[in-house]
């Protein structure tokens, strides 16, 4: 199987531009299952900084071990998975979860990204598909197996029919974006990955990053959920 996204990242387990090999956390309550991932991994260039078998451990694990890419499982003991995926992330905003689950439920892949995961695979995936996913989800990429990226908008898009909270009013009130992040939210709204949007605007996928974090920073949103919510909220996956 493939996933849904195209890549921004080095086969060696960098991300593009990065500086060394992306650091990696692996989170599952069967040790056997757990290992093999690990050792996956490790022997594709990525660097393994922890491994952790339950909820809380995960979190403080996390903490300590500061992962660029904190894989995964929901089902836990102690703590479930969409717990420690809210509290890792509370923690470190720039922190990557993906969630690599053998449960394909529309219900766990919609609340694990509401939790601020920004992937979901399936444990079906493939050793070569995972290992494609923690390098796209290490440059900020939504990866999804397929199917679940048409859900995931959906549900953006029935958050954004919701009421929501007005803006502030006045001139001044409303945050003022630059017309290239604009561009750049539109299409992000529209669910394109970060790389198709660095070809479509003919720039690179750092920059894509650096706008999208911009934004972020000016709308006061904490993740790409509440920044495609904002915009179709405002009607630009239409424009």
């Amino acid at each position: 199987m493939t996933t849904d996204t195209a890549g921004g990242a080095t086969a060696g387990g960098e991300p593009g531009g990065g500086q060394g090999p992306v650091r990696v956390m692996v989170v599952d309550d069967h040790p056997m299952w757990r290992d093999a991932v690990a050792r996956d991994l490790s022997e594709s260039g990525f660097e393994v900084v922890a491994t952790a078998g339950d909820g809380d451990q995960a979190v403080r694990r996390a903490r300590a071990a500061a992962p660029d890419v904190l894989v995964l499982d929901l089902n836990l003991p102690g703590k479930p998975g969409v717990q420690v995926c809210k509290e890792v992330v509370a923690d470190n905003p720039a922190l990557r979860v993906l969630v690599l689950s053998a449960s394909g439920e529309h219900a766990d892949v919609l609340e694990a990204v509401k939790s601020g995961a920004t992937g979901y695979l399936l444990k079906s995936a493939s050793t070569e598909d995972l290992q494609d996913a923690v390098r796209r989800t290490a440059v900020g990429d939504p990866v999804f197996t397929p199917g679940l990226a048409g859900l995931v908008l959906g549900e953006y898009r029935r958050l954004a029919s919701d009421p929501a909270p007005a803006p502030e009013s006045g001139a001044s009130g409303a945050p003022r974006l630059t017309d290239r992040e604009t561009e750049v939210l539109r299409l992000v709204a529209k669910g394109l990955s970060y790389k198709q949007i660095a070809e479509r605007l003919v720039i690179s996928h750092r920059t894509v990053q650096n706008h999208v974090q911009n934004t972020l920073g000016k709308l006061q949103l904490h993740n790409r959920v509440e920044l495609v919510r904002y915009a179709i909220e405002r009607g630009l996956d239409d424009a």
